[in-house]
């Protein structure tokens, strides 16, 4: 049984009050791993800067 099959095995024999605090459990994850991906992106922005603000990539994009 994989992680997926073994989670919804447990979620339906979850009590219902319990499955919007799973809910809400599952939501929190999703952000977190979206805001991660969104951290990366804005730490690597300041390294890729100094190559944008070259010349050069200023002449390579230039006819565009």
């Amino acid at each position: 049984m994989n992680t997926k099959e073994e989670l919804i095995n447990e979620i339906e024999k979850t009590p219902e009050p319990f499955l919007s605090e799973v809910l809400d459990f599952v939501h929190f994850l999703k952000e977190m791993a979206h805001r991660e991906r969104l951290d990366i992106a804005v730490m690597s922005e300041s390294s890729l800067s100094r190559d944008w603000l070259k010349q050069e990539e200023d002449e390579a994009w230039q006819s565009l």
